[in-house]
């Protein structure tokens, strides 16, 4: 019944309270006697490596986790996964090589790094195009799939979720990146407790509709057992999904420039390190890789278990459309509508948390870039602490009002979530290559970095649209496929231009000391672990 009992709203009120009550409490604890920029945006030298590691992870998950990832297990299994697990292989590189660079040159917000490497030009370019991104897209996309999600299990209507979690999200926004990276802690803690009672409440039920009498364990078994094909990480050309994830392309190709452009060189995941000092960040960091390993568990076993179950009769009106066609996406809310009052109220919350920390963490992130990147330089060159703070919290409160008003036009697209993970990834490739050759390769110039940032979409553009031009004349690239190409086409360009151009010519640089990249025994060893971890995964499931 998509309808929250009485208990369902108390254990939601708790945990609104107990967010609200702790924010409260760390706004007031931490609070410097003036007013910081630094400490406003980076929460400088106050986060603990665990709220790090934390906020990352409530930064990265929102609906589209519960919602989209579970409806990807459902239809093609568990090598949805591998967005999770390379994100934590990712996240070792992040630390060991990205980080270290950015905390020694003393970057604050990814255009400062591109104004510091190359001219006010190629940042100013990227920072307009970041606010367009995180406004239009991101921010839209998060709120519109939550509401959608909220609408599933209860009888809330469509805008007042909009209004209620765009609200939410401001409250512990014009709180600063302290309120927002210790309440994150809450956040993930709520999510993954409710995560797990999905994921529990999955297994059972099909346990016991296989006559094991609600074993958790034996559910997993029976799931091996009763769906092989949804078991398999790597697919071959045969397999229908092979566009979606193409072989090996997902361990060597597009989805390292995929994740190391989101994991590396961008602002709300990056932002949270920042204002740590090296050992902290990297901390934090190998935590929130630790945790990634952990989301498949909470966001893709419940959408096979569903898989299973929908293949032996059950569910089959809730997983249907009106048409009689199969929507996976109903998977999770299917499941939450099964809940029990009051852990459907603890589910109810997972989600909210997920929604709301990862707008957060946006809003943040826009109201940095806005402040330090536009406002500062364009606007008021002068601009004491005080006004760059609170032109931060009033791009708070503008984008998410946006946003919120943007939402409801996203109810014309049938995917949302395929939609918007594809067409952001047009910039990816143009990202990673202007920030890799401005990290390590000293001729890059900003002429190329400009031309690398212009025509990573129209390249991208024609790469998907091409095969139809031409009649399939042109190979029809799968998605991570093309992003490789991509990617590799760009770097050729800025080798290019930039070998065009005298040596002699003055080129500004990064600061790199290799020292910096030293790691201590205990980063060593956890890392190892997490690589071990991961080579076991691939290797049992390949």
């Amino acid at each position: 019944m998509n309808k929250l009992q009485l208990a369902d709203y108390v254990v939601f009120f708790i945990y609104f309270i107990v967010v609200a009550a702790y924010g409260y409490y760390i706004y007031h604890k931490k609070r410097s006697a003036a007013a910081s920029s630094k400490d406003f945006f980076l929460a400088e030298g106050s986060l603990t490596w665990w709220a790090i590691g934390a906020s990352l992870i409530a930064s990265n998950i929102s609906a589209e986790h519960f919602i989209g990832m579970s409806g990807s297990g459902f239809a093609l299994g568990l090598a949805i996964s591998t967005y999770e697990w390379m994100a934590a292989a990712t996240l070792l590189i992040v630390a060991v090589v990205l980080i270290p660079i950015y905390l020694k040159n003393k970057i604050y917000t990814m255009p400062q790094f591109l104004a510091k490497r190359y001219n006010d030009k190629v940042s100013t370019v990227m920072a307009v195009f970041w606010l367009l991104v995180y406004v239009f897209v991101n921010l839209t996309s998060i709120i519109y799939l939550g509401a959608l999600a909220i609408t599933s299990i209860s009888t809330l209507p469509f805008e007042w979720c909009i209004a209620g979690l765009s609200v939410f999200a401001v409250l512990v926004t014009l709180g600063g990146m302290k309120v927002i990276g210790y309440t994150d802690v809450v956040q993930v803690l709520v999510l993954i407790v409710g995560g797990l009672v999905t994921t529990c409440l999955a297994l059972s039920l099909l346990s016991e509709k296989f006559g094991y009498g609600g074993n958790i364990f034996q559910g997993l078994w029976v799931l091996r057992k009763e769906a092989p094909s949804h078991f398999h990480m790597i697919f071959d050309e045969s397999n229908p999904y092979y566009k979606d994830l193409p072989g090996l392309s997902v361990l060597v190709g597009g989805m390292w420039i995929n994740n190391l452009s989101y994991w590396g060189c961008n602002q709300y995941i990056t932002q949270r390190a920042l204002g740590a000092d090296l050992k902290t960040a990297r901390n934090g960091i190998i935590f929130a890789a630790f945790l990634k390993l952990l989301v498949p568990v909470i966001a893709v076993l419940p959408g096979i278990v569903m898989f299973v179950l929908h293949q032996n009769g059950m569910f089959q009106k809730e997983m249907t459309d009106a048409a009689g066609h199969i929507k996976p996406d109903h998977a999770y809310p299917t499941l939450m509508n099964l809940l029990p009052p009051g852990l459907k109220g603890v589910a109810f919350a997972a989600l909210t948390a997920a929604i709301v920390a990862s707008l957060a963490g946006k809003a943040n992130s826009i109201s940095t870039i806005f402040s330090l990147d536009i406002y500062k330089k364009f606007f008021h060159k002068d601009a004491s602490e005080q006004q760059l703070v609170r032109a931060g919290k009033w791009a708070v409160i503008v984008s998410m009002l946006i946003a919120a008003v943007v939402t409801p036009a996203l109810r014309s697209l049938d995917q949302a979530y395929q939609f918007i993970q594809e067409y952001v990834g047009f910039i990816s490739p143009g990202v990673l290559a202007i920030f890799l050759l401005g990290f390590f390769w000293k001729r890059t110039t900003a002429a190329a970095a400009l031309a690398g940032a212009l025509l990573t979409i129209p390249i991208s553009t024609i790469l998907k649209f091409l095969p139809v031009w031409t009649n399939g004349a042109f190979p029809d690239y799968p998605f991570l496929d093309r992003m490789s190409v991509t990617f590799g086409l760009l770097i050729v360009v800025m080798v290019v231009m930039s070998l065009l151009q005298p040596k002699s010519v003055a080129r500004p640089t990064i600061e790199i000391d290799k020292s910096m990249f030293r790691t201590t025994t205990g980063f060593k060893i956890a890392a190892m672990i997490i690589i071990g971890i991961l080579a076991a995964l691939y290797t049992v499931f390949w």
